[in-house]
């Protein structure tokens, strides 16, 4: 509410009309997607540039909303119209106390759930909360100024006929602003299923000992209830024989212990459902006398060093196929089979040799924060394609060389056949910011209507000698045309931007939204939210995940660079930006790392670090009192088959041990790269790829030899009973699993840790034949 509180009281007439094997079934939900959340749909900030050049196709509502204007509500204060924006002919604007209200008739031609959106401003600095009918409560974040509207969503049962609709200020700061009601009964219908890839067993074995053999596959994410497996062994090319003596339900994991491993051994699975066994799997063979060790390896052609690997499914077998950058000059991009047969090379051109991380040339890929690649199925027919930014000079896979631009400023993007790495569509970068040189990008693949995958494009600048141009583009591949969805331009509103960016259903909407860390776009372009108005600058690190598995939805956590308020980390929920926490201290840091994840299982939900101590998020108390017996903040792992996360920290794979911590440089250490000749990326201490890629649900990590003509891919060498679907089903992972800047680790959209409960079944559909 603004400043000028009254005691009058207005009515006007109404508007008119895991450690066990867990069952899969689809009645067991957790609370991301039971829960009511609120969050805010509309438009912050009058500078927004939002260009929709062609229609996004969404889901088809049950009724169009129905408006019910604040001024013809009964409201505990005064219908007002000193603030512009407003709808109508006013706004309420409450008495600033505890119990104050705004109230709705509205009507429903039936009864059942109504999706409410309540349009608002709050130009204060804290949030102003209210229940909804005595039982819910909504939360009014800051807007940052009493002319900047924004709306709250929430749901609630109504009856057929005549409902009342109360608003309540539960502290004595009052409500925000009022503008409007918007009640739609039954509300949007849900997505009918985003389309995924149709992945195969992805079966693996590696020699975890001198007589032992441990087998993974994938379950996938719509396996039926029940689902079992046998296991099959072919020695040096004979009959493949069953190795297990009753049908395994539990984890997808089998150790073999009677092999002979002086001879090559082929292994596959069949599942068995409703006790029929089915087809069999593709078989992964481990030759004859393997090296006892956690790794696959992969013959790539000699060349240059490696930062960057993706994985899709190139030749549409179901399993995952390699691309990855060379960092030479000029630089270039190849593409492999799983098995390591070379596929194409496409040379950058020279274009990309000036490779500068903030000015850099207009076809330079992968140095600083920035890419402008990425692998995916954006068609839907079981193919992945390559998505990456061009310009000028650059020679394709197919032998042909693009020149069609008028000049070596001017970029486009490119889809690229998956097999042969010749353009099959190419569209232009928006040419907004042209005047200050080409643009970064950092790629990345939502699905912005919760069923078609969408190419989502950072694309950053440099003003000058002084600040940065930010456009954010959206493009839909159909099979032969390159569209572009919406662009939006950032312009001179206040929304920080970090390093890495995340796309994932915030809202638990079905439709995939667009993080920074200091904003959130929804997935028609629009803005979202801010965080700046609560403090928020600049940061170089930011999760969102599952953090606390009895709040509603998901939360963020982030950390600050050289916050003038002395913020260091902050912790909220990430529907709504509205803030749960924050740590202050005195003075500023910048506060380079920041980590996300479930270690410590004496404590409920997930632990958030940086480098002032280890937090429990969901309680913000110290899970460690001692703040420097804390592992360090790099990345999350998942690799023994427990349900509390792994650590990776510059080629380490380590394992906290909350009984007896121990200090940041001292973490005990499950294994090392280097012992099995792995080196990090090329320009840091990352991997160039980690993820669910192979196997059961833990995660791979891939490295290459110090010749740069082998990957070394990591796969878990430890058996397990935890029974998951593969991670790469997961709609916010395998999103995760396409974006680079500052690597960091990826989130599935449920709780994983200890204490967890089974998870849903995804909403997903095979894409292809």
């Amino acid at each position: 509410m603004s400043s000028n509180p009254s005691t009058r009281r207005t009515s006007c007439p109404p508007t008119p009309p895991l450690s066990t094997a867990w069952p899969r079934s689809s009645a067991w939900l957790s609370s991301a997607t039971t829960s009511l959340g609120v969050s805010m749909k509309s438009l912050i900030g009058a500078t927004t540039v939002l260009v929709l050049l062609v229609a996004m196709p969404m889901p088809t509502a049950h009724a169009a909303p129905t408006r019910y204007e604040a001024e013809n509500a009964v409201c505990d204060g005064t219908i007002d119209s000193n603030h512009s924006g407003f709808s109508g002919s006013g706004f309420c604007n409450s008495i600033n106390a505890t119990g104050v209200a705004v109230q709705f008739t509205v009507n429903a031609a039936s009864a059942g759930t109504a999706t409410l959106g309540v349009r608002y401003a709050n130009g204060g600095t804290t949030d102003r909360l209210a229940t909804v009918n005595g039982g819910a409560t909504v939360s009014f974040p800051s807007t940052g100024a009493w002319n900047t509207w924004s709306t709250a969503t929430t749901t609630i049962q109504v009856n057929a006929g005549t409902n009342t609709i109360r608003l309540a200020a539960t502290t004595a700061a009052g409500l925000a602003n009022i503008d409007y009601l918007d009640v739609e009964v039954g509300g949007p219908n849900p997505p009918t299923g985003r389309k995924m890839e149709r992945l195969g067993r992805g079966v693996v074995a590696v020699r975890s000992s001198s007589t032992d053999v441990l087998v993974t596959w994938r379950l996938l994410g719509l396996d039926p209830d029940g689902i079992g497996f046998n296991v099959y062994r072919s020695a040096a090319g004979g009959t493949a024989v069953r190795l297990n003596s009753s049908i395994l339900t539990g984890g997808a994991n089998f150790v073999d212990r009677t092999a002979d491993l002086t001879r090559s051994n082929a292994y596959h699975v069949r599942p068995v459902i409703g006790g029929v066994e089915q087809a069999p799997s593709g078989s992964f063979t481990l030759t004859a006398n393997r090296a006892t060790e956690p790794v696959v390896r992969v013959p790539l052609r000699a060349g240059g060093p490696v930062k960057f690997l993706w994985v899709g499914d190139l030749d549409g077998d179901g399993e995952y196929d390699y691309v990855l950058d060379r960092q030479t000059s000029p630089q270039t991009i190849e593409a492999y089979r799983r098995n390591g047969q070379f596929l194409w090379s496409v040379n950058m051109g020279p274009n990309s040799t000036n490779q500068n991380n903030i000015e850099g040339g207009s076809s330079t890929i992968n140095v600083g924060h920035n890419d402008g690649v990425t692998v995916y199925d954006f068609d839907s027919d079981g193919r992945a394609e390559v998505a990456v930014r061009i310009a000028n000079g650059v020679r394709f896979g197919n032998g042909t060389t693009y020149n069609a631009l008028p000049d070596n400023t001017r970029q486009s993007i490119a889809i690229l056949d998956g097999m042969t790495g010749a353009p099959r569509a190419i569209a232009p970068v928006p040419t907004d910011y042209l005047t200050d040189g080409p643009m970064y990008a950092r790629f990345g693949v939502g699905h912005l209507d919760g069923v078609n995958p969408s190419l989502v494009a950072y694309m950053k600048n440099r003003i000058g000698n002084g600040g940065f141009n930010l456009m954010f583009c959206a493009w839909r591949f159909n099979g032969s045309t390159l569209t572009q969805q919406w662009k939006f331009l950032r312009g001179n509103q206040d929304l920080p931007d970090g390093h890495n960016t995340r796309i994932v259903d915030v809202d638990v909407d079905g439709r995939d939204e667009i993080a920074e860390i200091g904003f959130v776009l929804n997935g028609n372009g629009t803005l979202k939210y801010s965080l700046a108005p609560q403090g928020i600058i600049h940061g170089d690190r930011f999760h969102i995940a599952k953090m606390d598995p009895s709040r509603p939805g998901l939360q963020g956590y982030g950390v600050q660079q050289v916050n003038p308020s002395g913020l260091r980390e902050y912790y909220y929920d990430a529907a709504t930006g509205s803030m749960i926490w924050r740590h202050i201290e005195s003075g500023t840091s910048d506060v380079g790392r920041g980590m996300v994840g479930d270690i410590d299982p004496r404590h409920p939900g997930m632990e958030v670090w940086s480098f002032s101590g280890l937090y429990n998020a969901p309680t913000n108390r110290l899970a460690e009192p001692n703040t420097s017996l804390r592992p360090w903040p790099h990345l999350g792992l998942w690799w023994d088959g427990d349900i509390t996360m792994e650590l990776l920290n510059d080629g380490k794979f380590e394992k906290w041990n909350p009984s007896s911590p121990t200090p940041t440089n001292s973490v005990p250490r499950l294994l090392a790269n280097w012992t099995y000749g792995a080196v990090n990326a090329y320009g840091g201490p990352n991997p160039t790829f980690h993820g669910d890629i192979l196997g059961d649900w833990r995660e791979e990590v891939v490295y290459t030899n110090s010749s740069y003509n082998e990957l070394i891919i990591f796969t878990t060498n430890y058996p397990t009973n935890t029974r998951l679907y593969t991670l790469a089903h997961n709609p916010a992972y395998r999103n995760a699993m396409t974006l680079k800047g500052y690597v960091q680790s990826h989130h599935v959209d449920y709780f994983l840790g200890a204490g967890m409960t089974p998870p849903p079944r995804p909403n997903i559909t095979y894409a292809g034949n």
